[in-house]
């Protein structure tokens, strides 16, 4: 049991570091081992700490008395400035880890280790065998007596090399690996300016984002040290600057990190509103080529009025009462709040530099703007599988996931409904400033014993001939584009258009036809705005006309888990988004204002017609065939406002403290039961590990 607690330590830590590959570290030195040659100071030191604890552990008299065998666990450091110090140990008897503490802070100040020249930390676990008459060690008045110092090696290599061996110096390969980065619009505005150079060859439309690609323009090792602060304690090390755990050997690491969003704040309408977010998050290598990720969380949380509701619409079959968005399905937890476990999870593995293949349960996005209209982040994660391609001046991404249907009409046997989607985006630098894009995704479910469909699979073939070769009812395709076009280092311009289907007879007939479902992105990033460094200004405007991502078969519009894919707010809506991002150190600031037209259905009495806002209905059940317009139904305007300030605790695993406030008014021009005019204000603040974007700007 002892030498398993030992590996954990060990693990836990990764205290145990090897000199390998010209890897050049140097061991603590005591002074008798000063004049001792490199290839046997560890030795020395080795012999040195046997000595001491050999020489001075005098073992209890109760322990004794039992005539106990076994051992003592320890694990200590040697810190920067030369101190022992003893972090853990474990035994029986207590008076044996009070013995061990004992001894250890008798041992004298020695010269600390090194690596590569500077201080360093050391740190080991050993196992003391009592009773101590098994603690054998080779006694040598001379180092030099090369019999004595190969018994010497022997017992040492016994104690320390067993649970040492093939561990490094943590040399954080998540940096430079083929992990994403955590998808967060906070986080991206970071390196957003540096990736989108004038001449650089970089993609920024498809995420999350690789490490490895970014930081051919962004050295994150150097914005870590930047970050890092001066502390001598672990546990100021892993509050401050580490990996709770981290481990390195020569052909892996891992690290472990605790998730946390504990948030408490008061809204106008419900009162208290928290969030009580713990998890896990484990992520890793296996040489250069593969790499893991995953994350569980277990939740509980009572939120804003409006998001309270609009969960509670996102109803799934069965009894739980809610879908908390862009998380997942709740219960009920006590009588007004929710309970809504998530996990995520992917591998990640690139078998040539211009190939990365994706297989995992989360979410993906397309774009360059805050919001995006072909693909985005704000449903529920779901299972995917991603394959990026580079090669010249393209990048190639398809992506192939498997969604829900969640609502009670489509179950069978009480279990939901299987949507699949397949999307293609093909990204092409035309020049040093001007970026192309162009997407298609077909949507389809496994009516007749379909499944997935293998014509899906071919990576290249446009998905609407597949369409009409299949079947047009068998499918819903949607086909769009992007651009984005850099003024200068501090300046771009991006867009989006997507298109669900179009007459161009009716828009030449200016009859404004219902079949004119499409939608169109502008947006303006300005870096250093005003010549203020890390001050971020964007500016976007989104338009969806009505009935876009609908279909006349419900279960084929473009959504999951009765959220939208695309836009949160479905379609039917125009918005105008400012957005201000800045970093100073380790303390940020974030501003969001948006202004919004929407129009919404009646539901109710005689007019339950469908005015195009909610693409899960059937745009059949339209009232009319031309006039058709933005804002059509309960014309509702819409502001959101979120200020939002905090300080970043843990750069390694982006650990925060927050406050923010949003005010939010909702003001329709008719009243019904479930469109009425409310409004909010919310104050919050928490501490969380920030790994994604949360919206709640609906």
């Amino acid at each position: 049991m002892k030498q398993l607690v030992a590996l954990f330590l060990i693990l836990l830590n990764c205290f145990a570091f090897a000199q390998d590959d010209g890897t050049y570290e140097k061991p603590p030195v005591f002074p008798e081992c000063s004049d001792v040659t490199l290839d046997s100071l560890q030795n020395c030191f080795d012999i040195n700490v046997f000595q001491r604890i050999k020489k001075n552990f005098q073992v209890p008299d109760d322990v004794a008395k039992d005539k106990y065998k076994g051992e003592v666990v320890v694990l200590f450091e040697v810190d920067t400035t030369g101190q022992f110090r003893v972090i853990y140990v474990d035994a029986m008897y207590d008076e044996l880890k009070q013995e061990a503490r004992r001894v250890f802070t008798s041992f004298p100040k020695v010269k600390p280790a090194t690596y590569s020249g500077r201080k360093t930390f050391k740190q080991y676990a050993m196992p003391i065998r009592i009773p101590l008459e098994d603690f054998k060690l080779a006694k040598s008045s001379d180092l030099a007596e090369e019999n004595e110092i190969a018994k010497i090696e022997a017992e040492a290599k016994r104690e320390f090399d067993s649970v040492n061996k093939g561990l490094r110096p943590f040399s954080n390969k998540r940096l430079s690996s083929q992990l994403n980065i955590q998808f967060n619009h906070s986080d991206y505005a970071r390196f957003d300016r540096a990736i989108n150079l004038v001449g650089t060859n970089s993609h920024t439309a498809s995420k999350p984002l690789l490490y490895a690609d970014v930081a051919r323009y962004h050295d994150f090792n150097a914005e870590q040290e930047a970050l890092e602060r001066e502390t001598n304690t672990f546990a100021g090390r892993k509050w401050w600057n580490e990996h709770l755990v981290r481990v390195e050997g020569k052909d892996y690491w891992f690290t472990i990190d605790p998730i946390f969003d504990l948030q408490s704040g008061s809204e106008s309408v419900v009162g208290s509103t928290y969030n009580n977010t713990r998890g896990v998050l484990v992520q890793g290598g296996l040489g250069k080529k593969f790499n893991f990720y995953s994350t569980i969380f277990e939740s509980q949380g009572r939120f804003a009025d409006y998001v309270n509701r609009y969960s509670e619409s996102l109803k799934a079959f069965g009894p739980d009462p809610a879908i908390i968005p862009g998380r997942g399905i709740a219960k009920r937890f006590k009588s007004d709040s929710y309970d809504y476990p998530v996990a995520e999870a992917y591998l990640s593995y690139s078998p040539a530099k211009f190939l990365n293949v994706q297989f995992g349960h989360g979410k993906n996005f397309i774009g360059d703007g805050y919001r995006s209209l072909l693909l985005s982040d704000v449903t529920s994660p779901h299972p995917f599988l991603k394959i990026n391609t580079k090669f010249w001046k393209i990048k190639y991404t398809n992506t192939f996931m498997w969604m829900k249907d969640v609502r009670d009409a489509v179950v069978q046997d009480k279990a939901f409904l299987t949507k699949y989607v397949a999307n293609h985006y093909l990204s092409w630098n035309v020049s040093k400033r001007l970026n192309i894009g162009l997407f298609e995704s077909v949507l389809w479910t496994n009516s007749n014993d379909r499944g997935f469909d293998i014509n899906y699979l071919n990576p290249i073939i446009f998905y609407r001939a597949i369409e009409f070769e299949t079947g047009q009812g068998a499918g819903n395709a949607l086909l769009g584009a992007s651009a984005k076009y850099k003024f200068c280092d501090n300046v771009n311009a991006y867009g989006q258009f997507i298109l669900d289907e179009f007459s161009l007879g009716d828009i030449r007939g200016g009859e404004r036809s219902w079949k004119n479902k499409y939608g169109y992105q502008l947006g303006v990033k300005y870096y250093d705005a005003f010549k203020v460094k890390n001050l971020m200004l964007q500016l976007e405007y989104n338009r969806v006309r009505p009935y876009t991502y609908s279909h006349n078969t419900i279960v084929l519009n473009y959504g999951h888990n009765n959220q939208p894919l695309a836009h949160l707010w479905g379609a039917n809506f125009s918005e105008t988004i400012l957005i201000g991002r800045y970093r100073w150190k380790r303390w940020f600031g974030d501003a969001k204002f948006i202004f919004g037209t929407r129009g919404f259905d009646y539901n109710e009495g005689m007019d339950n017609f469908s005015y195009g806002e909610d693409i899960y209905r059937d745009y059949n059940d339209r009232p009319f065939d031309t006039g058709v317009e933005i804002g059509q139904g309960i014309n509702t305007k819409t502001f959101y406002a979120n200020l939002q300030a905090g300080y970043l605790i843990n750069p390694a695993s982006n650990m925060k403290i927050f406050t923010d406030i949003t005010v939010r008014n909702f003001n329709p021009d008719a009243t019904t039961a479930t469109t009425f005019e409310n409004n909010t204000f919310w104050l919050n603040f928490g501490i969380r590990t920030d790994l994604f974007n949360w919206y709640f700007d609906f």
